[in-house]
């Protein structure tokens, strides 16, 4: 399960400062549910939805401008990089983003007046569910991904979660504020939670004079989750998916949770109810065509990877074999390669490199003799990744450096392998190189700290401690943790190989993070 846990203001102030604060142990889901559940404070009429998704009003824009939107959400999302259960997997999320922008392409308009560059990750979680991030963070748990039994149908998840971004729930939410200004969140947080797993906890949550207002919030919800549906359906159709993946789904997320969620009463709900928002789903459907999307090989194998990496114990990994194994035996040709493509990744995972070798290489095979899916090879870096991490894990570092040089010519806007290409550098031993390389991708990708954490590597091995340190402060200023970024300044300041030209940076560096801090630091105090 994800790790986090809300410190919570008891004065109902700001759920900025709700999400500002540190994280611990718990679900990833709490958070998502401050953020997606309780989202919006009225709902768009269907006229204007119909032809374009709607610009909210003043209402919402007073308490979060778009900017202040996608600033909160990089803040949240610098913790959930941190998370062990963050899934920090490079064919995963370049296939989510992938799918992603095919949808945002046909609805330009979701990406609002900011044009918001989403970002789609997954995170290690068995439970079914995903969830929005304001300014345009959506996450999907492995338990959600590995449910869904058709590409249309992870479609249909991620078409309502940009509706919740596009229609803007977290600020529409936030507006409420000026009418509910007394409730505490903690209580609102729990009535949430409540509501979803027993009605007399919710109740007894909801007692007093905060009764109301909660109801009143546990109610744009309900809309937020039907606003979405509505965004997410035009989004999913018009994207070419078959729009009954959304009803499948739902059929199969109420199945999921109907144990603990079916007695309880639709007034205390945070979504509506499955089978409303199912019956909507089939009204809407009546006037549609039917159409077919078959799924992608990527998809398939995305699955695989998620399966391995949702659980990489000894047992995960025997229960993963035996589902690859029975897969291997349907008869069908993508089902084949997904069984060896899935095991050859399992004996990575066992660090038997040979058998991995050998099972990625007759996958391979297969996939060039088919004229369907050959295509993969050159569209996704699912092939590449793999090969490229078993000839590392082998020590064969030359042919990794040669394997990820063709990878980058053939998937130029792969960020997983251009990060392989870096790491099979350094474990050649070619630092000049490796160092040559990353201050060119840093000039196209600033906004990377990864990049600065291996400049930093690089720099540590080549004896620079200067710039190593400056490396490193670049790196955690980009993760908005500017008290560290000060002390890594501080550091490469006092090292005896600092140049001219580093003593600049860091002078200049130091007095823009230093005014950024201190207006953190200020926000914080407002916000206590």
């Amino acid at each position: 399960m994800s790790k986090y846990h809300s410190i919570v203001n008891p004065t109902f102030n700001s759920v900025v400062n709700f999400l500002r604060l540190p994280f611990r142990r718990t679900s990833l889901s709490v958070a998502a549910l401050l953020l997606a559940g309780l989202g919006s404070v009225s709902t768009a009429p269907d006229t204007a939805f119909a032809q374009n998704l709607p610009t909210l009003g003043d209402t919402s824009r007073e308490d979060l401008s778009p900017l202040a939107e996608r600033k909160l959400g990089e803040q949240i999302m610098n913790v959930v990089r941190r998370d062990p259960d963050y899934m920090d997997d490079a064919p995963v999320s370049e296939y989510l983003n992938r799918l992603g922008n095919k949808m945002l392409e046909t609805r330009p308009d979701a990406r609002g007046e900011t044009s918001f560059n989403f970002e789609f990750f997954a995170v290690r979680d068995p439970i079914l569910n995903a969830f929005a991030f304001p300014g345009g963070f959506i996450g999907f748990h492995s338990g959600l991904i590995l449910a869904a039994q058709s590409e249309s149908e992870l479609a249909s998840v991620m078409g309502h979660e940009i509706g919740h971004v596009a229609q803007r729930h977290i600020a529409r939410m936030l507006s409420s504020q000026r009418n509910d200004a007394l409730i505490p969140l903690a209580a609102l947080a729990l009535a949430v939670l409540a509501a979803r797993a027993s009605p007399d906890a919710a109740m007894a949550v909801m007692t007093g004079g905060q009764g109301l207002a909660i109801q009143r919030q546990l109610n744009f919800g309900r809309d937020a989750e039907r606003e979405a549906d509505r965004v997410g359906f035009q989004i999913l159709r018009d994207s070419g998916f078959d729009p009954s993946g959304m009803v499948s789904f739902f059929g199969r997320l109420q199945s999921s949770t109907r144990n603990y969620s079916d007695n309880i009463p639709p007034y205390l709900r945070s979504h509506p109810l499955t089978s409303e928002r199912i019956a909507d789903i089939q009204a809407r459907m009546l006037d549609e065509r039917y159409r077919q999307h078959a799924d992608s090989l990527e998809f398939l194998l995305t699955k695989a990877r998620v399966r391995v990496l949702q659980d990489s114990s000894p047992q995960g990994l025997m229960d993963a074999t035996v589902f690859f194994d029975a897969l291997a035996k349907t008869g069908k040709a993508d089902d084949l390669i997904t069984a060896k493509y899935g095991n050859a990744f399992i004996a990575y995972k066992k660090l038997d490199f040979v058998k991995a070798r050998t099972l990625l290489d007759q996958a391979h095979k297969l996939v060039e003799q088919s004229a369907t899916y050959r295509e993969i090879l050159t569209q996704s870096s699912m092939f590449a990744d793999l090969s490229i991490d078993i000839l590392m894990a082998s020590k064969q570092n030359d042919a990794a450096i040669a394997e990820a040089e063709k990878a980058m010519r053939d998937l130029p806007l792969s960020r997983g392998v251009a990060f392989q290409y870096a790491e099979a550098l350094l474990a050649a031993k070619k630092e000049e190189q490796a160092a040559v390389f990353l201050r060119d991708q840093i000039v196209l990708y600033r906004q990377e700290a990864n990049l600065h954490n291996l400049l930093a590597k690089v720099y540590e091995l080549q004896g620079k401690q200067a710039a190593q340190h400056l490396a490193l402060a670049e790196a955690y200023g980009i993760q908005g943790n500017l008290a560290a970024a000060l002390q890594q300044l501080d550091i490469a300041r006092r090292e005896k190989d600092a140049q001219y030209f580093e003593l600049s940076v860091i002078d200049a560096r130091e007095r823009e993070w230093k005014e950024k801090h201190k207006e953190q630091l200020a926000d914080e105090k407002k916000r206590r």
